[in-house]
């Protein structure tokens, strides 16, 4: 392949793409792990390609890769994000429709978030509705006419599989390739979507088509940007280099796969164990045997018949070895909420502390807000308005995400004295039971002076 094809692929994409051939079957449930077919599920070397086929078609995923990524998502998201105060008022009006698809910046970013964590990264971009005309002439005269039709920056999202390339120069991003796909016009009434590659450059950008199937990619399109550098962000969750990485929960993948494997074969285990298999003793070769509820069969001398059954040992194996493979994968998955100490990053931090105890996914919350605030810098250039400011994340990542589970047992301590009163009411507090803005002190006044509850004897 030319180097001059925009279509070519660096081989760090084809590395990635061998991590991703794993995760997105799992990401996309049953369906699509069956679809894959013996990539992931072996065919038996004395398989017949029938039997194999339905042993597919009952086959069924435990997601529990996908259910993983969508609840650690969920706790970075447990309260929506929160604008700074330094954002501009322009941008905060943008941010409600983020996408010009109705998604707000919130719903658009958890989006982001959940397909780089699955995959490891994830892109987004700020693109601009066009200002100018394909021979490079402006289409409005001021900015406020641009405002006045609606012409705005908008985000996008770049998933990892569509990126072909990229290239850097003194570590400032200088190029990168995409497939996109776009729909065109297809007759009166009928639309049909097209393979497009899109090459980015620092104040440029350009799209390439193919005429036809067979042929090659043909320039389609170009233009330029009022920015001096590409509007790509890239969040990572297993960064290994610049655009690469890998999926930080690719081991527990893996164990998933393997139920998936395992749990086919115990399916297939049971339908030939429930089937009992009948077994005829007997020397004449000439024996006939007719088995129906309105005929009687008259053995040889000496012959017997008999139901042989599985003894059921290989199926309880078979599902002990299911339930520690789910435990591992339960393990797997809970390295994300698993604190470990972290060096702060200024010296005006480390004159505070020496360390600070962050979860894998508490510090992936912090990166992303600064991926966020990228995103924000990028709209308030495209409009000249200074800083973009910040964005909060305000996620759960307490290792205790169902409360109904150890408020019991905070409750015995209470009760027999092990814990104060003022620390149960804190630990309710920061599982959400009793609401952040109810105070201490405040309730610990009202519950000295409230009437006894109980009920007297007497009454």
């Amino acid at each position: 392949m030319s180097n001059d094809d925009p279509s070519i692929k660096l081989p760090a994409v084809d590395r990635m793409r061998e991590y991703w051939a794993i995760v997105d079957p799992l990401m996309g449930g049953t369906q699509a792990m069956r679809a894959v077919g013996k990539t992931l599920l072996p065919q038996y070397p004395a398989e017949k390609d029938d039997t194999y086929a339905e042993r597919l078609k009952l086959s069924t995923l435990l997601p529990a890769y996908a259910e993983t990524v969508a609840s650690s998502t969920s706790r970075v998201f447990a309260e929506p994000l929160q604008l700074g105060e330094d954002v501009p008022e322009p941008i905060k009006v943008l941010s409600t429709d983020i996408d010009l698809g109705g998604n707000d910046l919130n719903s658009w970013s958890v989006e982001w978030f959940r397909e780089a964590l699955a995959k490891g990264l994830c892109h987004a971009m700020i693109e601009h509705q066009p200002t100018r005309d394909a021979e490079g002439n402006k289409l409005y005269k001021t900015v406020a006419e641009e405002q006045a039709a609606g012409v705005r920056p908008y985000a996008v999202i770049i998933k990892p599989g569509q990126v072909l390339g990229w290239r850097f120069d003194g570590g400032k991003l200088m190029q990168v390739r995409y497939m996109e796909s776009v729909e065109v016009a297809d007759g009166d009434f009928g639309v049909k979507c097209v393979d497009q590659i899109r090459v980015l450059e620092p104040g440029s950008w350009r799209t390439y088509r193919k005429a036809d199937k067979g042929g090659a990619w043909e320039k389609q399109d170009q233009g330029s940007t009022s920015l001096d550098y590409i509007p790509w962000v890239t969040f990572y969750t297993g960064r290994t280099g610049p655009m690469t990485a890998k999926p930080p929960l690719l081991e527990l993948a893996h164990l998933n796969v393997k139920h998936w494997q395992s749990q086919s074969d115990q399916d297939n285990l049971l339908h030939v164990a429930r089937v009992p298999l009948l077994f005829v003793f007997t020397d004449n070769e000439e024996f006939q045997l007719t088995i129906s509820s309105a005929s009687a069969t008259r053995m040889p001398k000496d012959g017997n018949a008999k139901y042989v059954e599985h003894t059921g040992a290989a199926i309880t194996a078979g599902r002990d070895s299911l339930k520690d493979l789910v435990d591992d994968m339960r393990m797997a998955g809970a390295k994300l909420l698993q604190k470990d100490k972290q060096a702060v990053k200024t010296a005006a931090q480390a004159n505070e502390e020496a360390a600070q105890e962050l979860s894998p996914l508490a510090r992936l919350a912090g990166q992303f807000a600064d991926c966020i605030a990228q995103l924000l810098q990028i709209l308030s250039d495209y409009g000249s308005l200074g800083d973009g400011g910040h964005v909060e994340m305000r996620g759960n990542f307490d290792s205790d995400f169902a409360p109904e589970v150890s408020l019991p047992n905070l409750i015995s301590m209470a009760n027999s004295g092990k814990l104060s009163d003022e620390a149960l009411y804190s630990e309710m507090q920061r599982r959400g039971v009793i609401s952040d803005e109810l105070d201490w002190a405040a309730e610990f006044a009202r519950i000295q002076t409230q009437p006894t509850k109980g009920v007297s004897l007497d009454d």
